[in-house]
């Protein structure tokens, strides 16, 4: 059995971080298209305040969620923060007033970002950033990954992870400098290779062994945007058996998968987060981890 309740970030840095093993993804708070406000405020502040009340101390946001509304939503509903929270943004995109991506990822765009998050989370210091690869970046990885540890060693960013990355770009970020977390797509459903849009390999179960490898915590975003329309038998069998969701098992064999692994399910719905949060509750047997293998 893995699903052990607490996590350890960066356990052999000077200041590890411990949270518990179920996070909240904020992505989803803000308006259609990841863009803008959310319709629903109010209830938005609601959520992160009941997030936290009920035991989650580890929230992912990034500035460019909105742009910046998931940032200035957790400020309001939650600062002065608690001591046991952990606030972890991305940097390495950006948003355009069309609603579109592009990127963000010079040494000196990463360091705009960072001040941004800094003002907009009202830290002095940033405790986890995950530098996100964007496709089609004219920027050497390296010097994208030089300019984080650079603003860590400043005393900006406590520790410094990485998202979306290939098992080549893992391995060259652990030769570089310590590497905290890596947020990449992985579920059940996204366990084999994966290969992304523009061709890139994403590692799926790779990652995770280069990640327990260097007991560095896998942080899986998607793991249901993209698990659930592939319907799984044996994840619906497994949720019959348990009277719970698909959705439900789904988080519940992430926490069973490995002790390293700390989902972030998000939802805009009070209703689906305290389903999510109650998947931390299912205690699946060897045999039924085996069914899933």
């Amino acid at each position: 059995m893995n699903n052990k309740p607490t996590i350890t970030i960066a356990p052999n840095a000077k200041n590890p971080l411990t949270v518990n093993r179920l996070g909240y993804g904020t992505m989803r708070l803000t308006g259609e298209g990841i863009y803008g406000e959310p319709a629903d405020r109010p209830g938005a502040l609601e959520l992160l305040k009941t997030a936290i009340s009920s035991g989650i101390n580890f929230l992912d946001t990034a500035d460019y969620y909105g742009e910046d509304v998931t940032n200035r939503l957790i400020a309001e509903a939650l600062y002065p923060y608690s001591n046991d929270l952990v606030i972890c943004t991305k940097v390495g995109a950006a948003r355009l007033p069309d609603k579109s991506w592009t990127l963000f990822d010079t040494p000196e765009n990463l360091r705009t970002s960072i001040e941004n998050n800094l003002r907009t989370l009202k830290q002095d210091q940033i405790q986890l950033v995950h530098f996100r690869v964007m496709p089609h970046t004219k920027t050497p990885f390296e010097k994208s990954m030089q300019a984080m540890y650079d603003m860590q060693d400043e005393g900006k960013i406590l520790h410094v992870g990485i998202s979306n990355v290939t098992p080549e770009q893992l391995q060259t970020a652990i030769a570089l400098g310590d590497v905290a977390t890596v947020e990449n797509m992985y579920g059940h459903a996204q366990r084999t290779t994966l290969i992304s849009e523009h061709g890139e390999n994403r590692g799926g179960e790779e990652i995770l062994n280069i990640c327990e490898a260097n007991n560095i915590p896998l942080i899986p975003y998607y793991s249901l945007f993209a698990s659930m329309p592939k319907k799984d038998n044996r994840i619906a069998e497994i949720a019959a058996k348990y009277n719970a969701t698909e959705a439900q098992i789904n988080i519940a064999w992430l926490l069973h998968k490995s002790p390293l692994i700390l989902p972030i399910p998000g939802t805009s719905s009070l209703q689906h987060f305290n389903e999510n949060r109650k998947a931390g509750e299912i205690v699946l047997t060897a045999e039924d981890m085996e069914f899933l293998r």
